[in-house]
């Protein structure tokens, strides 16, 4: 704080409050850090409380912390402008999860208060980052997806860069004979890519590069510096936001040669099938014969964990699809479809019905076990575990393996970025560009960047128009955010970023390799080279910094060092333990809010901090927490792997890896490893916190109070 500022806290008397602790005992602790004493109201969020807020506002206040509820609620009727720094502390909370007049309640909120006092003093006005930025968007690949949100960017009014490496539009569906019945025609139908890729060849807001790849790509949203590879040479572009769609690639047939692919005549896959199909008649591969019977086989490399261990998503329509193709090219034809389990969801569960009432074509159920020649170019397939319960065989003048989709993004090659993190997006498991996928579908780690249709994850051309035009509007949202300084998810409209006093920095690498959105590229020195644009704002550049050089203007390793110490610790003899609580804003603060909504009771033995993301956890903190006199650290951080996701992608999962190298640090300091414990809670466990505070607070009461607490200050 400066001389200038004028800070002033209230306390809400209301939801329980007033009822549980001694407010006006409470409402003179601000005087021990130079504040006036705490005004009060009964109903602060009321149209007189706010009023009253205004008031004060306009008559110098520019520094407001509100004593009352979740910082979750309210925050509109609290904002008084950029000029006024607001602070939430959430007293309610602490009295509904707490007995009401009891001693160690009361300890509680003045402990709550305190740290909000000293957070707010700690705390600067953020600049936004403010460039005049390029509002173009960049879309890599002309299929269904990327001519769609091409299409969706330059009807919204802005210029689109379309980027194509084949010498027309079309992408797969160009190979296509027809698409997947739409609602009201359960028949295949035209693809109708021809007079898309007009519409886009002839809107006057996109200009298409065909023959083209990408060279590379540098910079940050607003200002992404691009060079384009074309028939006539390098191209240099510049583009406000990316699409990436460059779709999917069928798994290849060799790999299925335990289906016969590659290896047994008149066997291919569904891709193949379709070129054919879409070039006229339907005919086998070995001697342009007419087949009269054809055997479809499901999951040719999907739902195998020797292969593709998910499930693809298209191949069930597919060979439906196709069936049908053979049932009208030839009504006298036989079908056969093998499949593990028929997937057809939504609507199209009607056409798989139709295909189910012809005659002439015949489903089960099972495992193919094998698949080899028969003569003449036929092909014979063994099925065991069917729904006839018996082992059969098949023979069949071709077999159409349902080959699973790939990411074309798989191994890269796309995009060429300079980024210090690595050329492509950050892939998951399978290949498929690492997204939120839980609640930001379309978010990449690497800010202004959108993957969208097939290259994001298994869809039909249906699901990729959708999803390519939730991309086109993601990346329109991103340059509107960084044109105004505003982060986008999960601190949507967050004006802060990092600042680095990089007189101290010791070139350790820590923030330019742990930032899960590659921030920060390095020069020769491995210097950090931040580019603010791509940052999102979750802190976990600050968490890595051994030097603690790294802070935002709200939100600092100083100000939670602060707001620990703020915390009172009673003598050993009191018998009253101090847990520190840090948990994600995210996760797990949401959690915490739904458990006092819910009337839990949790132990009032402990302080909650919240943090942007578990990421952001500097290892001081602990530090400062022990050499205070507290007796255990428990941290909350989103839950992550295969079926959940930490909101900032890496950040709890680096968290729990900076704590596995605690244990040598602990030892030394003669304090147990049990006094600290990291725990992924999801937003919906508010219903296990008792449990899991309550049986920390028995680990706390076995191994002993801190010994450090007598010699705290």
């Amino acid at each position: 704080m400066t001389q200038a500022d004028a800070m002033k806290v209230y306390i809400c008397t209301g939801c329980d409050i007033g009822a549980s602790v001694d407010v006006d005992k409470l409402a003179k602790l601000p005087a021990q850090f130079g504040v006036a004493e705490a005004g009060r109201h009964p109903f602060l969020c009321g149209e007189a409380g706010v009023q009253m807020l205004r008031k004060d506002v306009s008559q110098g206040a520019n520094r407001v912390l509100i004593a009352a509820c979740s910082g979750r609620v309210y925050a509109d009727r609290f904002d008084f402008g950029k000029d006024v720094l607001v602070e939430r502390t959430a007293l309610r909370e602490a009295a509904w999860v707490s007995a009401p007049n009891d001693a160690d309640t009361q300890l509680l909120v003045e402990d709550y208060l305190k740290m909000g006092i000293v957070k707010l003093q700690k705390t600067g006005k953020p600049e936004p980052y403010i460039r005049e930025l390029d509002e173009k968007i960049l879309v890599v690949g002309g299929g269904i997806a990327g001519m769609t949100a091409a299409l969706a960017a330059a009807d919204a009014g802005r210029g689109v860069l379309l980027v194509e490496k084949e010498a027309a539009l079309g992408g797969f569906l160009r190979k296509l004979k027809k698409r997947f019945p739409v609602d009201g025609v359960w028949e295949p139908v035209e693809t109708g890519i021809a007079a898309k890729a007009d519409e886009v060849n002839n809107h006057p807001s996109i200009k298409v590069f065909l023959s083209s790849e990408i060279a590379s790509v540098s910079g940050q949203p607003g200002e992404f510096d691009v060079t384009v590879k074309t028939p006539q040479g390098e191209v240099a572009v510049r583009a406000g936001a990316i699409v990436q769609a460059t779709g999917f690639k069928p798994y290849e047939i060799a790999k299925l040669a335990h289906l016969g692919g590659g290896t047994v005549d008149n066997v291919i896959t569904s891709a193949r099938f379709e070129e054919i199909a879409a070039a006229g008649k339907i005919l086998r591969p070995s001697d342009s014969q007419e087949p009269s019977s054809v055997a479809f086989i499901q999951c040719a490399g999907s739902r195998d964990e020797k292969h593709l261990p998910y499930c693809s998503s298209f191949c069930c329509m597919t060979s439906l699809k196709q069936a049908r193709y053979i049932r009208e090219q030839n009504p006298n034809a036989k079908v056969y479809i093998f499949y593990r389990d028929m997937r057809t969801p939504g609507k199209y569960e009607l056409f798989y019905k139709k295909m189910q009432d012809d005659d002439g074509v015949f489903m089960t159920k099972g495992d193919v076990e094998s698949v080899t020649g028969a003569g003449n170019g036929g092909v014979e397939i063994v099925v065991k575990n069917t729904l006839l319960g018996e082992t059969i065989r098949v023979k069949a003048d071709m077999a159409v393996l349902a080959a699973g989709m790939e990411s074309a993004a798989k191994n890269g090659g796309a995009l060429h970025l300079t980024y210090r993190q690595g050329p492509e997006l950050p892939e998951l498991n399978y290949g498929f560009p690492d997204s939120h996928f839980v609640c930001f579908p379309y978010e990449t780690r690497r800010t202004g960047i959108y993957a969208a249709g097939a290259v994001r994850h298994p869809m039909d051309a249906a699901q990729s128009e959708i999803d390519a035009t939730g991309a086109a509007l993601k990346a329109i949202q991103c340059i509107t955010l960084a044109a105004a300084g505003r982060s986008g998810h999960p601190r949507s409209g967050d004006t802060s970023y990092p600042e680095i006093a990089f007189e101290r920095c010791t070139q350790c690498k820590r923030c330019t390799e742990e930032c899960p959105y590659g921030m920060y590229d390095e020069d020769a020195k491995a210097t950090p080279q931040p580019n603010p644009l791509r940052c999102r704002r979750c802190g976990t550049c600050m968490g890595a910094c051994p030097q603690r050089i790294i802070s935002f203007k709200n939100y600092s390793v100083d100000m939670f060092s602060a707001m620990i110490k703020a915390i009172g610790v009673p003598g050993e003899e009191e018998n009253r333990p101090r847990v520190l609580i840090l948990a994600c804003e995210n996760d797990s603060m949401p959690a915490f809010d739904m458990a006092a909504k819910l009337r839990l009771k949790l132990s009032p033995h402990i302080r909650v901090i919240g943090l942007r993301c578990l990421g952001s956890l500097n290892m001081v903190w602990l530090g400062d927490a022990f050499a205070k006199g507290l007796d255990g650290v428990l941290l909350f951080g989103c839950k992550f792997g295969d079926e959940y996701q930490c909101h900032n992608m890496k950040g709890s999962e680096l968290a729990s890896e900076r704590l596995s190298k605690l244990e040598e640090t602990l030892g030394r300091m003669s304090l147990e490893p049990e006094r600290v414990r990291f725990v992924p809670l999801a937003i919906d466990d508010a219903h296990a916190l008792p449990g899991i505070i309550g049986d920390f607070m028995k680990v706390i009461e076995r191994v002993g109070p801190n010994p450090f607490k007598e010699f705290a200050d």
